[in-house]
């Protein structure tokens, strides 16, 4: 019983190493399932709502509304530029691209007609670019398939400790950059793009670095709290030993980041504090919200139905603006989400020793002490998994190891039912060397009904046999000889099976195969041609590819066989002892077949099949071959050749042929059967030999 077990076991360990193999490779669904685990962490548990000095001013519907449609000038820009820095502003973040001039200028609109030439219009670009100046600005850019450029300097130092992390943070290669006039006037520049692929549906993770032109740039966030702080650079801490990011440091802040220079976004739901109207800014009660301002970092973005900023995050749809808010107010917290590389190491040796327990209880304790075993192994690594999110931040997934869990408790269920019942299965797989599989199943839904006897039905019955077999024995040694006959009918049988055919047995040389039984076919006089027009096809294939070219044997090269075929009736079913019987058919019909396999050496042709057979196998190409004497029938038999399919049956050249058939012009026929079907021409040389099989007719 103990060795019984080994094989399981093996099996067993194999699985769990070959699933920790996935897991280290990390696909695609595996992703997708460790990130929906981290976005149930933060619904079960967001983060706390606190009054920071972060605010965000929205360009929202109602805005619109009070001050017009979208785009607004730079006039209004300006005036909102202006207020917010009246009311002192630490620092004002615009997520907003300023990447053309204002078209709604009036120096714009007047250099398009002629009568304002030289006028002093107002310029609303100039006089943005003043008010950006006036204040603690900061103008973005933005990552862009289409953009014509990338940002050229930083308005901030950069600092790089330990190995140089540039090769790790995401490049920026086409951006949509500011105006010059714009971006020059800005106190700050940084990247507006939530994350490094636009095709992200959720963001969990923003950049909060970027790099160009061998620069690295801040993100909208990072250079907010760098603009409010005063601070003139921004530190960078690299791995000493890769060339990754370790750490950001922004003032008085302390930022630990992804190996490429992001942050672990951990959400909170939006609260209406966090939020001021655009419209009240710029209506005439402005100063009603200066508490609200003074001292805060003010971010500028819309929610505004119609402008399509509106991103996934694992709470809530919330726009893009809101996002840098959450960044900044994380950054200030320090309550972050953090996922090393043992992390990954910890999840990986998890599931391993939960394997080799649910292994090893499962085969050698039962499945109730393994269901045990998993049930209270789960139970406290989701504990463990939750309590590290809650307490430091540590993500660790939760959900590969108990998916690669479950994955090896059924397999091993599977292995011990197999183990237990393996004398079942031992007897089936002997007992299934001398049946069918089709009746071994049947075998198997109602052995104790299994007895001797039959029944007789319609149905039809192949034989093929290989030609030239004695010589071909007496010039191979025995192992070649048997390697030849496996190739042949392996490819043989499948042809019967692919054409639901049952395989009788195979004799020496030969292959019988009936149809019809022990299952209904329909249209089986069909199936049984078509068969045989597949065997055809399968041993000119195998002839071509010197399937048979054995050592330097010319006779094994090129292998020819014989098909006849019959339809009618038949006795079906179990034959033999009651210790040991067969399921096979005898009859009139199977007679016929064997002695029609024979007939086709006589007329010079490779599938020779009854009348019955012919008229009830459809629109394929048939010949009339006379009506010829069989050994055993006192009459003659009508017989056919089965040349083609019923694309040749359709074409023009057989319609000849068959006419010239008809008219028993053999020189005409063998002259034109050349262009049809190679093997027709020594038919039609044989058939001026056989005048009484025609006049039979």
């Amino acid at each position: 019983m103990r060795s019984s077990r080994f094989a399981p076991t093996i099996f067993g360990l194999a699985l769990v190493l070959m699933l920790a193999a996935i897991r280290l490779a990390d696909p695609l669904p595996l992703q997708m399932m460790r990130d929906a685990a981290f976005d149930l962490y933060q619904r079960l548990a967001p983060r706390e709502a606190v009054n920071l000095p972060v605010r965000i001013v929205d360009i929202d519907d109602a805005a619109i509304d009070a001050i017009g449609q979208w785009p607004w000038s730079r006039h209004v820009f300006a005036s909102l530029t202006d207020r917010l820095t009246d009311m002192g502003a630490a620092a004002i973040g615009f997520d907003v691209l300023f990447a053309e001039p204002d078209r709604l200028s009036p120096d714009n609109i007047a250099s398009t007609v002629p009568s304002f030439a030289g006028a002093d219009l107002p310029d609303y670009d100039a006089e943005f670019a003043a008010a950006l100046a006036r204040g603690p600005t900061i103008l973005g850019f933005s990552r862009s398939p289409t953009g014509r450029s990338s940002p050229q300097e930083p308005k901030g130092g950069f600092a790089l400790s330990g190995t140089d992390p540039r090769p790790a943070i995401p490049s920026v290669d086409k951006a949509v950059v500011p105006l010059p006039e714009l971006g020059d006037a800005a106190s700050g520049l940084g990247g507006l793009s939530l994350t490094p692929s636009e095709s992200v549906a959720v963001v969990r993770r923003a950049p909060l670095l970027w790099t160009a032109n061998g620069k690295v740039f801040p993100a909208l966030s990072v250079e907010a709290l760098r603009i409010a702080q005063g601070e003139d650079n921004v530190v960078v801490l690299g791995e000493t030993s890769a060339p990754f990011v370790e750490s950001l440091r922004v003032g008085q802040l302390d930022v630990p980041t992804t190996p490429d220079g992001g942050l672990w976004l951990y959400y909170r739901h939006l609260t209406p504090d966090l939020t001021i109207s655009a419209e009240d800014i710029l209506g005439p009660n402005y100063r009603d919200q200066e508490e609200a301002i003074d001292g805060n970092i003010v971010l500028i973005g819309s929610s505004a139905s119609g402008l399509n900023d509106m991103r996934g995050t694992p709470l809530e749809d919330m726009p893009g603006v809101a996002i840098h808010a959450q960044a900044i107010e994380q950054m200030m917290t320090g309550k972050f989400l953090t996922r090393s590389d043992w992390v990954q190491a910890i999840e990986v040796i998890a599931f391993v020793a939960l394997g080799a327990s649910l292994v090893f209880g499962v085969l050698w304790s039962g499945p109730t002490v393994g269901l045990v075993i998993g049930l209270a192994t789960a139970a406290g690594l989701l504990a463990f998994c939750w309590s590290m999110f809650r307490g430091p931040g540590i993500l660790i997934d939760p959900g590969f190891p108990l998916l690669g869990a479950s994955i090896v408790y059924f397999a091993m269920i599977f292995a011990r039912y197999a183990t237990t019942d393996a004398d079942r299965r031992k007897l089936r797989r002997a007992f299934g060397h001398y049946v069918a599989p089709t009746l071994l199943t049947q075998i198997e839904a109602s052995g104790d009904k299994l007895q001797l006897g039959g029944e007789m039905r319609d149905m039809s019955v192949l034989f093929t046999d290989l030609r030239g077999f004695t010589p071909l024995s007496e010039t191979l040694p025995p192992p070649e000889l048997l390697n030849v006959l496996n190739t042949l009918f392996g490819a043989l049988g499948e042809c019967v099976t692919a054409e639901m055919g049952t395989i009788d047995k195979f004799v020496g040389d030969s292959l019988m195969a009936f149809w019809n039984a022990p299952v209904d076919v329909s249209d089986h006089p069909l199936h049984a041609c078509r068969t045989a027009l597949a065997m055809r096809e399968t041993l000119s294939r195998l002839n071509r590819h010197d399937a048979f070219a054995l050592s330097a044997n010319p006779v094994a090269r090129t292998l020819r066989i014989g098909t006849g075929i019959a339809t009618g009736d038949a006795l079906v079913g179990n034959m033999g002892l009651k210790t040991r019987f067969d399921y096979s058919c005898i009859g009139e019909t199977v007679n016929l077949a064997s002695r029609l396999e024979g007939v086709s050496k006589l007329v010079g042709y490779d599938i020779v099949v009854a009348r019955e057979t012919r008229e009830q196998a459809g629109a394929l190409a048939f010949l009339p071959a006379g009506a010829v004497e069989v050994r055993g029938f006192s009459e003659r038999v009508e017989i056919f050749i089965l040349v083609g399919g019923p694309e040749l049956a359709a074409s023009s050249a057989f319609a000849e042929l068959s006419e010239l058939h008809r008219a028993r012009d053999w020189p005409a026929c063998a002259k034109l059967a050349a262009e049809i079907e190679p093997g027709l021409a020594h038919f039609y040389e044989e058939a001026a030999k056989r005048p009484a099989d025609f006049a039979a007719l």
